[in-house]
């Protein structure tokens, strides 16, 4: 079992920042992956980033150069920066990670991060 709890959403201006915090507990041996999903009004969950246990990354497209995952592993921590943030990047944003032989998927809470315009 592993356990998430994502923070660090709000309301920001356009241009502006938000870092998101992802604390894992519980089998956090046994995660392979962790990243950040974003799922929007009337739109569908998209993968926003992901980093592995052997820190490789994943940006999608539409938020790279503005967003950057990282990982403290001293704190069981995942980091999404979010920056030069744009109405667009609103949503509900949820820290995820894959675990076990059969990649579970475990979910944080969510966290929302509005952006204005």
């Amino acid at each position: 079992q592993v356990q998430l709890v994502d923070a660090g959403g709000g309301l920001v201006q356009t241009g502006g920042s938000l870092r998101l915090s992802c604390v894992a507990s519980g089998s956090i041996f046994s995660i392979n992956a962790m990243g950040w999903f974003r799922q929007a009004p009337g739109k569908q969950r998209e993968l926003v980033a992901a980093i592995t246990s052997g820190d490789l990354t994943y940006i999608t497209d539409s938020v790279k150069g503005r967003f950057a995952i990282s990982r403290d592993y001293a704190k069981n921590t995942v980091y999404l920066q979010m920056n030069s943030l744009k109405p667009e990047d609103t949503a509900l944003y949820s820290c995820y990670a894959d675990a076990g032989s059969d990649n579970f998927h475990y979910w944080g809470q969510g966290t929302q991060v509005t952006v204005s315009s």
